[in-house]
């Protein structure tokens, strides 16, 4: 971002946008009617994602709640409006992102996800990341960023410092932030997602990462900061 609040253009070297949001409507397709894990047997719908198809930005949650499996969408409950304000304060909306979750289905009762659970719904979101090709992927919360990071540390150990991975042939920077849900019960912990979201348009505007050489450990990147209406922002 500049000093005017703008984005700064990086370059890249994406397929053609079309392309690529026509194979993310045909996986939405093949997806509605998943049956690869027991949630199928309890959800109402199918939670996708929505936004823009061909973001340089993702959000990738744990799962959808009461209001996301009646409505198809993620994070439409307290959680999103939080989300949506915090995209506001940095000069972005739900328009220039695209939002997903762990698992398409939710867990009864809104429990935590299952390992097999997240296992199920893991090829999902690899292709929807293959298909979007964001360069930067925050992951909300302890689920996705275990998930995304392939390491055991919870997000209190690693929040607000990108790290530079390869997810789905992506050369991306995850950013693993707190859940918004989380966020909502207390004011420190606000305060520390409202700082993490504040670095977003600088990292947005850093050059893709450059990956080590296979069997490097991947480093981390310090000083960046303490039916088919689902597609319809595409």
């Amino acid at each position: 971002m500049g000093a005017a609040g703008e984005l700064v253009a990086v370059t890249d070297s994406r397929r053609p946008a079309t392309a690529r949001r026509d194979q993310l409507v045909e996986l939405y397709r093949e997806l509605k009617d998943c049956q690869k894990c027991p949630l199928a047997q309890g959800r109402t719908t199918v939670v996708f994602g929505t936004g823009n198809a061909d973001a340089d930005l993702m959000f990738v949650g744990e799962a959808p709640g009461f209001h996301e499996d009646q409505q198809g969408k993620p994070f439409v409950g307290r959680a999103g409006k939080l989300l949506d304000q915090l995209l506001e304060e940095i000069g972005m909306s739900r328009n220039d992102c695209f939002i997903a979750n762990t698992l398409k289905c939710r867990p009864p009762d809104n429990r935590d996800p299952m390992p097999d659970e997240i296992e199920a719904c893991r090829p999902h979101l690899e292709r929807q990341i293959e298909l979007i090709e964001p360069r930067v992927i925050c992951t909300l919360g302890n689920f996705a960023t275990k998930l995304l990071t392939g390491s055991p540390q919870g997000i209190t150990r690693v929040r607000g410092v990108p790290q530079a991975h390869e997810i789905a042939g992506q050369s991306v920077f995850l950013y693993p932030i707190f859940h918004p849900a989380a966020a909502l019960r207390t004011t420190a912990m606000l305060e520390q997602l409202r700082a993490d979201f504040q670095a977003l348009p600088r990292l947005l505007a850093e050059v893709a990462p450059a990956l080590e050489e296979p069997g490097e450990p991947e480093p981390e990147l310090a000083g960046v900061g303490p039916p088919v209406d689902q597609l319809g922002l595409f």
